[in-house]
């Protein structure tokens, strides 16, 4: 199914879900925040999230610095 990530048209797998896709992306172990559809989700929900054809997904990555 065709998604939306950052702006950019991603092929995903039907039934994929929001950990999927971060993996997925290689993404993984960093500090990271994702909206679908202008709502926030919640990290806890990533196992279970499911992305349906069309979301338009925005991920972004925590930078430190001072």
């Amino acid at each position: 199914m065709n998604i939306l990530v950052n702006g950019d048209p991603k092929t995903v797998a039907e039934n994929c879900t929001a950990a999927q896709l971060v993996e997925q992306m290689g993404i993984t172990g960093g500090r990271i925040a994702m909206e679908v559809n202008r709502e926030i989700v919640p990290r806890s929900t990533y196992d279970t999230h499911q992305l349906q054809a069309d979301d338009v997904v925005e991920i972004v990555h925590a930078v430190g610095g001072g």
